[in-house]
């Protein structure tokens, strides 16, 4: 008997847009089916997988996890991601469904053109890519800046994170505008007027809040993308570059004493974020008196923190352009 092939989701969108609260609520709400996931993270320390790993619910934990922390997958498709998809299939029972996390700094292009590998193609298909994008960081400009009233030192002309936005945009085939309950109608409106224009024409978009969507919103696509990636291409594929690199952006982990207190954790936190160049922190802290760790995920002028009683290792990492300073970063947070 011909087995049917597994359907498999990307999940991109730039850093902090929501994509691991996103898969959390999906898993959650998959209604037993057999989830894998695997996930990406840019710098040398894990971080997202054990997120998902550590949740007090076993209706939210998924059938396994892989977690890759030796790059970003679209530059290390055959290294890394094909020998996982392989092992992943290989299992008894194989998942019913695969979800893919990507980086945040991951073009998914790539990586949808790897499920036409000889090893695979005929196993798995891409359900579809579904684009997560942060309403609050789009309203405030922190994509596609409006015009500079003086230059900026650290971005510059040919911006990579606008790029790297529309790129993640034009492969979805589903966008999902998160963080909409914290911004007014208008606001949103204009958000999707701004997605719209950089996605495919026909691209659906749903509004997402901080607590996710149901998996039956996400699952079910049926794009096969690997076989219509025309309209897909990203900046590079466009100007005849054949491969994307990570030289616009930089990562580095700082291992930080306890803190006194979580405000004066939030505060360290929020001075680094101020810091010119850095896009995002994240990771595990202590404060004093304090058994547990605490769980930080910051972005842009925001800073959310939650004590994790499941533990894990501690360590907050900087994710920034190119050229940023890890010495000024690292007194921010340490003083």
């Amino acid at each position: 008997m011909t087995r049917s092939r597994i359907p498999a989701t990307v999940v991109t969108g730039f850093l902090g847009a929501g994509k691991t609260t996103l898969i959390r609520n999906l898993i959650a709400t998959a209604r037993g089916r057999r989830i894998a996931v695997v996930v990406n993270e840019f710098g040398d320390m894990g971080f997202d997988g054990a997120l998902m790993d550590d949740c007090g619910d076993t209706g939210c934990r998924p059938d396994s996890i892989v977690e890759l922390t030796n790059g970003c997958i679209c530059c290390t498709v055959a290294d890394e991601f094909l020998p996982t998809m392989e092992a992943l299939l290989a299992r008894e029972p194989a998942p019913d469904h695969i979800i893919i996390e990507t980086s945040g700094l991951a073009l998914p292009q790539p990586l949808v053109r790897a499920f036409a590998w000889p090893t695979v193609k005929h196993r798995v298909t891409v359900d579809g890519v579904v684009a997560v994008v942060d309403a609050t960081a789009v309203e405030e400009g922190r994509f596609a800046p409006a015009m500079p009233t003086a230059p900026d030192p650290v971005r510059d002309h040919d911006d990579p994170i606008e790029e790297l936005f529309e790129d993640q945009l034009r492969c979805a085939d589903l966008v999902v505008v998160g963080k909409a309950d914290l911004l007014g109608a208008d606001a949103v409106d204009r958000v999707e007027a701004t997605v719209l224009g950089e996605a495919r024409p026909g691209t659906p978009v749903v509004r997402g809040s901080l607590k996710g969507l149901p998996a039956d919103v996400l699952l079910g696509l049926a794009a096969g993308a690997e076989d219509n990636m025309g309209g897909r291409e990203s900046h590079h594929e466009l100007e005849g570059e054949e491969e994307h690199d990570h030289d616009d952006f930089a990562s580095f982990v700082v291992d930080t004493p306890p803190f006194g207190t979580v405000e004066a954790l939030k505060e360290r936190v929020g001075a680094a974020l101020a810091y010119p160049g850095v896009l995002r922190i994240k990771g595990r802290a202590r404060v004093d008196g304090k058994a547990a760790p605490v769980v930080v995920q910051g972005v842009g002028p925001r800073v959310e923190t939650y004590f994790d009683p499941a533990g894990g290792g501690d360590g907050l990492v900087v994710i920034g352009l190119a050229g940023l300073d890890p010495a000024a970063v690292s007194s921010r947070l340490i003083g």
